[in-house]
């Protein structure tokens, strides 16, 4: 189309101006028979839209609306059906695939087994199944723990929902070990659901449990480890024998890959995570001689155990798309997710206003003290110590340190113990909600924080620990 006129423009002669339609995408339709998946993955820059025409089809246990568009960013998932459906894609979409050969007549049946349990429970008013999945990397562990969630909630029940990976979040950063009752159906979008720890949430809302462990694995510190299960299994129990509903629902139980790494694996964590949440069922997921050892050692009448073909949804993770998915779940806490945008707020404050405690492990060298260091001195340096490789001693969980250039784009566990705690005290504390270093001034002795909500940091421990990694430019 020509507009009048502007032939006459100097420069343009006798040419004519066109103006092209906005370019709108094509869905692509996929029909998929009865009990087969969609296999997709996404990038985070380029999210993928997905709808259902028609039929029944679901992701991770929880059933997707008919004519609703979901936004997955970042995905590595597959949409199942039982009975057939038709769904429209738009974006661009890393992979595409069908898949008719899936492990999901075991997970149902798994569910049914798990049923059962919780019936038989709930006539005896007693616990109901307290499940462990275990598995290596990229086996499935917490889709798998997301479906039989979703599934559990469908059948009216409420599930506690544990994660002890802390490479993952689960309502929280990574770095943390959490654990919620799951009473609603889980969101589509933002996998676990929507959490008001990070600020003001739209209904309904999951009100997690979280421990800050701070280190990459937990073979990091399995010390610390140890204490953070314990105190999140008595938690858990507690929570079981209030209510009713939630005791003979039982609790799913989401492990690190990194336990089941050589010949034998970590035997030692998982015989302490068995032993402390009173583990009554363990899910393997894969292939691996510590299936053997799991079995000679737990199965008999107090402990079951299955196991569970690899899920065919579950794509590689590399090192790289860890990472991007580590910070987008820090991305997520502070600034929203979706539809749901949080505000976050920049807060400049004294160091002598903060008690910061750091973790004390075997990956991390102590940043500030030297062969002069002294105790009484940690919050009045005259100048900024470079980094030693001494260590603290053994007994010591954590070191109260000053804050330094070295904190910087890092995340800052708030506690409920008091600043001056005990060790002990402010490793059994749970954490109130994270804030983000966004810039040190050694010099005028100021820091400054991004927070979820308004107003003073809490005059609480402050736990700095070396995961989850730092996060450039995060208010940038």
């Amino acid at each position: 189309m020509s507009l009048p006129g502007l032939s006459n423009l100097p420069g343009l002669g006798s040419a004519s101006l066109e103006l092209s339609a906005p370019t709108v995408a094509v869905p692509r339709v996929y029909n998929l028979n009865p009990e087969t998946e969609l296999r997709f993955e996404s990038s985070f820059s380029n999210p993928i839209n997905i709808k259902l025409v028609y039929g029944n089809a679901e992701i991770f246990g929880t059933e997707l609306a008919p004519n609703t568009t979901y936004t997955l960013k970042g995905a590595k998932a597959a949409v199942y059906t039982w009975y057939g459906c038709r769904l429209e894609i738009t974006g661009c979409a890393e992979t595409v695939q069908v898949g008719e050969q899936t492990p999901m007549l075991q997970y149902i049946n798994t569910h049914g087994a798990l049923e059962d349990a919780r019936e038989s429970a709930q006539t005896k008013k007693s616990m109901g199944p307290r499940v462990l999945i275990v598995g290596a990397e990229n086996a499935g562990k917490t889709s798998l723990a997301k479906m039989l969630t979703a599934y559990a909630i469908k059948s009216d029940r409420q599930p506690i929902g544990v994660n002890l990976d802390p490479s993952q979040a689960l309502l929280s950063v990574p770095g943390a070990l959490t654990a919620s009752t799951f009473a609603s159906l889980l969101d589509v979008e933002e996998g676990w659901g929507s959490s008001p720890i990070s600020g003001p949430s739209a209904l309904p809302i999951k009100m997690p449990l979280c421990y800050h462990f701070g280190c990459k694995t937990a073979e990091s510190n399995p010390k610390l480890y140890k204490s953070l299960v314990t105190r999140l299994a008595l938690a858990v129990t507690s929570r079981m024998e209030a209510d009713e509903d939630v005791r003979s629902s039982g609790c799913i139980i989401d492990t690190p890959g990194s336990l089941t790494v050589g010949e034998n694996g970590n035997y030692d964590l998982l015989q302490h995570i068995v032993s402390e949440f009173s583990v009554n069922a363990i899910l393997f997921l894969g292939e691996d001689a510590l299936y053997n050892k799991l079995q000679q050692q737990f199965n008999g009448p107090e402990v079951t155990i299955a196991q569970l073909d690899k899920s065919t949804a579950c794509f590689a993770r590399s090192q790289s798309y860890m990472k991007e998915f580590r910070q987008q779940q820090i991305r997520d806490y502070f600034f929203g997710h979706g539809s749901i945008t949080l505000s976050p707020l920049t807060t400049q404050t004294d160091f002598g206003n903060l008690s910061i405690y750091r973790i004390n492990d075997s990956t991390t060298p102590s940043p500030h003290k030297t062969e002069n260091y002294d105790e009484d001195d940690a919050y009045e340096p005259t100048v900024p110590q470079p980094p030693t490789t001494t260590t603290t001693p053994s007994n010591q969980i954590y070191e109260k340190i000053t804050p330094s250039n070295m904190m910087q784009n890092s995340l800052l566990a708030v506690t409920n113990a008091d600043s001056n705690a005990s060790q002990e005290e402010i490793r059994d504390a749970s954490v109130m909600g994270y804030v983000y270093v966004a810039g040190v001034e050694e010099g005028s002795r100021k820091i400054r924080l991004l927070s979820p909500v308004g107003g003073k940091v809490p005059a609480k421990a402050i736990i700095w620990g070396s995961w989850p990694e730092e996060v450039v430019d995060l208010v940038g």
